[in-house]
């Protein structure tokens, strides 16, 4: 039978307090490490995207046809271009604020070029049609390219330019190409609209 003395009992409860100390701190590290590795990648991920926001109509239609495009992460609905700030989908649609329906979008330019974005916007509205998309009728219905820089307004005044040109419309288009102004985003029930099944 081994006795240990009560000095060498507790240098070994030390030691083991030790290992479970050095462990605790690792994990900690590993954690922390593994948290800013998280962050930076988001960050990235965010920096590497784009923006654009268009009115082609009633904008539950129009979120449905970008999130179906490769190459668009973020979509979300809501409205550009009247006052006041942060308005309700009812002062919207009494067509005094001056809002039009409006799909934000985020996008990776290095698979989908913002030339492409045009293409999409043109080919899934009526760009012909003042204050109006089929049965919907007002002004926050209006066709808009909300451009977020002179890139942007360059490649999207070519773009209705050419369709111009192209005699695709016999009446003229009447799409306007502005300034993005402040993006309010609409109200939650009105975000993927149509994802959840409503008509």
């Amino acid at each position: 039978m081994i006795v240990m003395n009560s000095s060498s009992a507790g240098t070994e409860k030390h030691k083991v307090n030790y290992r479970k100390i050095i462990l605790l701190i690792f994990l900690i590290l590993i954690a922390g490490l593994s948290f800013i590795y998280y962050m930076n990648n988001q960050k990235r991920d965010t920096k590497n995207l784009s923006e654009a926001a268009f009115a082609m109509g009633c904008f539950w239609g129009a979120e449905e046809t970008f999130r179906q495009v490769k190459g668009v992460e973020f979509t979300e609905v809501g409205y550009m271009g009247g006052r006041p700030e942060n308005p309700s989908y009812e002062q919207v649609c009494g067509g005094d604020t001056g809002h039009a329906e409006t799909v934000h979008i985020r996008f990776d330019p290095t698979v989908i070029s913002y030339r492409e974005l045009l293409d999409v916007f043109w080919n899934n509205h009526i760009p012909t049609t003042p204050n109006r998309q089929g049965p919907d009728v007002g002004s926050q219905y209006r066709s808009v390219i909300f451009y977020y820089n002179e890139g942007q307004k360059r490649l999207a005044e070519e773009s209705k330019k050419e369709l111009e040109k192209s005699g695709r419309f016999r009446d003229p288009i009447v799409t306007e190409i502005v300034p993005a102004p402040d993006f309010y985003r609409a109200e939650e029930y009105h975000q993927l609209y149509l994802e959840k099944g409503n008509k």
